[in-house]
């Protein structure tokens, strides 16, 4: 569970589950002082006074205790108030005996009492969710969904929290829950009561990646514009959908298909570094927002003023002198949002006597009703270039480019291997017989991903004939088939396919007499299932594996088989195989004898495999290697394996697979105008998902560090390399005209009134934490083209850009320059000009290698 970085060392447990969201407030100091927190029709009331939150999602599982303080620290640089959090049910609890809702809510209601985590106890937490988008499937359940629901609100607001509760798109929501909205764009959005405040408790700022697919990228400038535009219309807290997304370590990964990697085109990405330009194109957008709240929190609701067909403003004040037509002198509050819902153009518009001019799809923040200090669609923050890893960004004219730079030289993580052979089918002596195909999850509640099948028929020798006299070959049909299945014949793999309740027609070679049939089911990513304790028999509750990811009666879904196997094209007639005798095996048998495990012995029967080595399928490697010098985050590069999981010094850092995107869906540009949706700007495209997986530094020693694989497929480990992530590459383009640096307004502290103190422009550069500009690879201040990576000069240039940015920043780990002919004189008069930059980051020296040589 994230809490504020002064509170992470009181805790004493780890506090996660599915049914319950937290919201705790940011602050700083060790001690907390006690505050209620109440709402009203327009915000949360924090203490006295009304508050509009920025709140940050970390699901706190998907990263190590040690990355907590540092992700919570950059949210909070970046502008967010507040940190949501998900108590993952199944992490806590993943056999039954310890599952029913009510008790287990209650008990971490009760855990987080007991330290004083609530606000009223001087706590940071703030606001609680139980369950979630439960709305969107209550009708399926008849009247006892919604008996469901009013129990669930029942059930929460009885533990005593004391503090408010919400239901996520449970527009019938009880009186005292406040319900909210997840979605893309909030806001059209209002609560089913005028007496609750208009919350966004997942604003999806990406969307999930499968294997094979291509990697989707929602673009900075469509995301800001939608938090503008709820905030606009009297919103009082949007939660990122995520902020850090992070990592599915070991089999958590949500599905079915999804990948280990949880990244969701965040502002911080997976491993915990700034995405750039959103995170700073947000952070912007928090000040700007930050500047408003006086006006925002003192409205009860905006004034509404149309500017055009698809131009519109909403004015908060404090206390109004005029008629909406003049902006008063003795206006004490005002902030105005100004918004172009255009898709295809600009606009131009007459605002209090003023004009302003918008582009297509954005909004304009007016703390003081009279100077723009932001637009959603004008990015004038640096793009980040990192070293390893798939990523993509949108900037300048929407161009889309790989934010990535693989190192020309990757050196293999090792050459010493040893291997252990995984049998093929069963293998222990937990195995059992039944008549019938089982469901998996029933078989293998879900302790692995694996289920084997086993089974035997007889072929006659008119069978063979028929097949060798028509050239044709029998079928395995499977009427149904979800994840992933292997089919082996005679201990020899004859196929496989992948897919969600799909038919399997697979031709297979059979000899005359007895074979053995052996079928291999796969659970390739599985999320928590949320029993409704209402609506599941005791028979049903028996059995509670973990299903997909959403919808109604998924305990019904299952995984493995379903409908008729048969043999088909014999003679003279199918084989029914459904109603065969097969004997089942749960698991892998390195699995049973938990081989990853650094204390595991070479009892197991590891050996050494040489390069030379013919592989085979389903076998485990182990080596051992050192870690990177250093602080960065590390990952693996698995792009040379096929299908499998890996284990280092015993931490599951996940599934791995290699399967590539298709080649066409990506395009060139990505045109951040108009409603987003998960297929729009896709990137990747031909290919692999995931190569990199990451590994967290606190799971790393110095030397020594064991990786174990289990490879399904016949690829060999030898190329597995290990790689250090980080910004290499950092660009930026700011023009004259950009707007002032957020910091540059300030409140007054004798009227409140805003002030604005100096309206240059700024460029500011960054590079990773502990990392310093080595370089300046392109400077010109003037009228500069191209973009990131191809900046060339233009007619218009500044002699002395370069020696003058050099000065500002090289060694240092950031560095801010003004956009002005102060600073670089005027070489063209007359023209706009602009600064564009390159430079290039270095880590800092490694001390640990230079003391060891």
């Amino acid at each position: 569970m994230a809490v504020p970085v002064s509170r992470t060392k009181a805790l004493k447990f780890p506090l996660l589950l599915t049914a319950l969201t937290i919201h705790f407030i940011i602050v700083t100091g060790e001690y907390f002082k006690p505050f209620n927190v109440t709402y009203d029709h327009r915000a949360l009331i924090i203490g006295d006074k009304r508050r509009i939150l920025i709140s940050a999602g970390i699901h706190y599982p998907r990263a190590t205790p040690e990355m907590w303080p540092k992700l919570i620290a950059r949210s909070k640089e970046g502008g967010a108030d507040v940190i949501e959090t998900y108590t993952f049910w199944n992490g806590h609890e993943p056999v039954r005996g310890q599952e029913e809702m009510e008790r287990y809510v209650k008990k971490i209601v009760d855990l987080m009492m007991a330290e004083s985590l609530f606000s009223w106890q001087g706590g940071p937490i703030i606001l609680l969710q139980i369950e979630n988008e439960y709305g969107n499937i209550e009708s399926s359940f008849g009247s006892k969904g919604k008996t469901y629901m009013k129990w669930a609100a029942e059930m929460a607001v009885g533990l005593g929290a004391g503090v408010p509760w919400v239901m996520c798109k449970q527009t019938d929501a009880p009186e005292y829950i406040i319900d909210t909205c997840n979605a893309y764009y909030c806001d059209g959005f209002w609560p089913n009561s005028a007496k609750k405040p208009k919350i966004w408790t997942e604003n999806w700022d990406g969307w999930f990646a499968n294997w094979g697919e291509r990697l989707p990228h929602r673009p900075t400038e469509d995301i800001a514009f939608a938090i503008a535009r709820f905030f606009q219309r009297g919103g009082s807290l949007q939660n990122y959908y995520m902020y850090f997304g992070g990592t599915n370590f070991g089999r958590t990964a949500g599905g079915p298909t999804q990948i280990t990697s949880y990244d969701y085109d965040a502002p911080l990405d997976e491993y915990g570094l700034l995405r750039q330009p959103k995170w700073g194109h947000l952070k912007d957008l928090h000040a700007a927002i930050k500047l408003c709240e006086r006006a925002l929190v003192a409205a009860d609701s905006p004034q509404y003023i149309k500017l055009g067909p698809k131009q519109e403003a909403h004015v908060y004040r404090g206390t109004s002198h005029n008629d909406g037509q003049y902006l008063s002198s003795n206006e004490s509050i005002c902030a105005a949002f100004i918004a172009n819902i255009d898709e295809n153009e600009s606009a131009a518009v007459k605002f209090y006597g003023q004009e302003y001019t918008l582009p297509p799809w954005s909004v304009s923040i007016l703390p003081d009703c009279r100077n723009t200090a932001f637009n959603t669609a004008k990015v004038g923050t640096q793009t980040s270039i990192k070293t390893v890893g798939p990523d993509s960004v949108s900037v300048g004219n929407n161009l889309l480019f790989p934010q990535l730079m693989i190192k020309s030289k990757l050196e293999s993580i090792s050459q010493s291997w040893m291997t252990l052979k995984e049998p093929l089918g069963v293998w222990g002596d937990k195995n059992f017989t039944s008549k019938g195909i089982l469901e998996h999850l029933n078989v293998t509640k879900d302790q692995s991903d694996y289920l084997w099948y086993l089974t035997r028929i007889y072929i006659s020798d008119d069978d063979i004939s028929f097949w060798e006299e028509n050239d044709v070959s029998p079928t395995i049909d499977i009427d149904s088939m979800r994840d992933f299945v292997r089919i082996f014949v005679n201990g020899q793999l004859a196929g496989s396919v992948k897919g969600k309740w799909i038919k399997v027609v697979q031709p297979v070679k059979l000899v005359q007499g007895y074979n053995d049939i052996l079928l291999l089911s796969e659970t390739v990513g599985l999320q928590a299932l949320k029993l409704h304790p209402l609506l599941i028999s005791k028979a049903e509750k028996t059995v509670l594996p973990h299903f997909q990811n959403y919808g109604a009666f998924l305990e019904k879904d299952g995984a493995g088989f379903k409908g008729q196997l048969k043999l088909t094209g014999c003679r003279n007639e199918d084989i029914n195989l459904t109603t065969s005798l097969w004997t089942y095996q749960v698991g892998l048998k390195g699995e049973f004898l938990k081989v990853y495990d650094v204390n595991s012995t070479e009892s197991a029967g590891w050996t050494e495999f040489p390069n030379d080595a013919i592989p085979s399928l389903f076998s485990w490697y182990k080596t051992k290697f050192d870690a990177p010098g250093g602080t960065d985050p590390v990952a693996l590069d698995f792009s040379c394996m096929g299908k499998g999981q890996a284990w280092v010094n015993g931490h599951h850092i996940g599934r791995y697979w290699t399967l590539v995107a298709p080649n066409t869906g990506c395009g060139k540009t990505c045109d951040y105008r108009g409603a987003y949706n998960s297929g729009k700007c896709r990137t990747n495209c031909g290919k692999i998902t995931q190569a990199w997986y990451h590994i967290p530094r606190s799971w790393l020693k110095t030397s020594n560090n064991v990786l174990v694989i289990f490879e399904e497929t016949d690829r060999t480990p030898f190329e597995i390399s290990i790689s250090t992530r980080s910004t290499e590459t950092i660009c930026a383009q700011v023009s004259e005209n950009h707007y002032p640096p957020l910091h540059m307004w300030s409140h007054s502290k004798f009227d409140g009134k805003l002030a604005l103190m100096d309206k240059t422009p700024e460029m500011h550069l960054q590079c990773d934490e502990g990392h310093t500009i080595s370089s300046i690879e392109f400077a010109s201040y003037g009228s500069p083209n191209g973009s990131c990576q191809k900046f060339s000069q233009g007619k218009c240039h500044a002699a002395n850009s370069l020696s003058v940015v050099s000065q500002a920043c090289k060694g240092k780990n950031s560095c801010t320059i003004d956009i002005s002919n102060v600073v670089f004189g005027d070489p063209c008069r007359h023209v706009v000009k602009s600064l564009a930059v390159q430079a290039k980051c270095s880590p800092p020296p490694d001390l640990s290698a230079s003391a060891s040589s």
